[in-house]
């Protein structure tokens, strides 16, 4: 379980293909404190620790992960939001997030203010019941709330120490992002879908 509350950049410095797979090679200020089978969340994705060389840590993406996640699309490179486990004796700061994907959501319009940044992004319309006016939402790991909740449509608002901290920088009208609805809410709605 994690919080949505970003620890750490990190940045793809290999990526190699087996079979289905795809296995990355993660850079950061984090892999060195982490453990072998520890569960991270990399842009919303819980992925397991396999291994650890100085400052950089191994992941695979298996071909179901690949499939529903922006993952398939990542290059050497890329920076991507890393956040260890919630610990049960502290404080939830963000909203619970499983690191489990639900689908991806591309980036319609980004709107620069005077301190802050709108993004605005587009998801399949069959997800469109799972995003509520000022519901949480979990976007490459980020826990956010959405607003301007219209249809397949939604929008969150950026702080400044958010941007400077996170991937968000780097997402542009076309970018696809991870997603992952709030899990109370994709209960909510398998229970009334019965």
């Amino acid at each position: 379980m994690f919080t949505g509350i970003i620890e750490c950049l990190g940045k793809i410095t290999d990526i190699k293909i087996i079979g289905t797979n795809k296995i990355f090679w993660i850079e950061s200020t984090l892999s060195e404190q982490l453990r072998i089978d520890e569960s991270i969340n990399h842009n919303g994705v819980c992925l397991t620790i396999e291994e650890i060389i100085n400052n950089t840590h191994k992941i695979t993406a298996i071909k179901e992960t690949l499939a529903k996640t922006n993952l398939v699309d990542w290059k050497s490179g890329d920076i991507i939001n890393l956040e260890r486990s919630i610990k049960m004796n502290g404080r939830l700061d963000g909203h619970i997030v499983q690191g489990h994907i639900d689908t991806t959501a591309v980036c319609i319009n980004k709107k620069i203010l005077k301190g802050s940044q709108e993004f605005t992004f587009k998801i399949k319309k069959r997800f469109s019941s799972l995003v509520i006016e000022k519901g949480s939402i979990c976007l490459n790991g980020i826990s956010l709330t959405a607003f301007n909740v219209r249809n397949n449509k939604f929008t969150v608002a950026i702080i400044p120490y958010t941007i400077d901290n996170t991937n968000l920088s780097f997402i542009e009208e076309g970018s696809k992002v991870n997603i992952e609805f709030d899990i109370l809410g994709k209960y909510v709605q398998r229970m009334l879908g019965k």
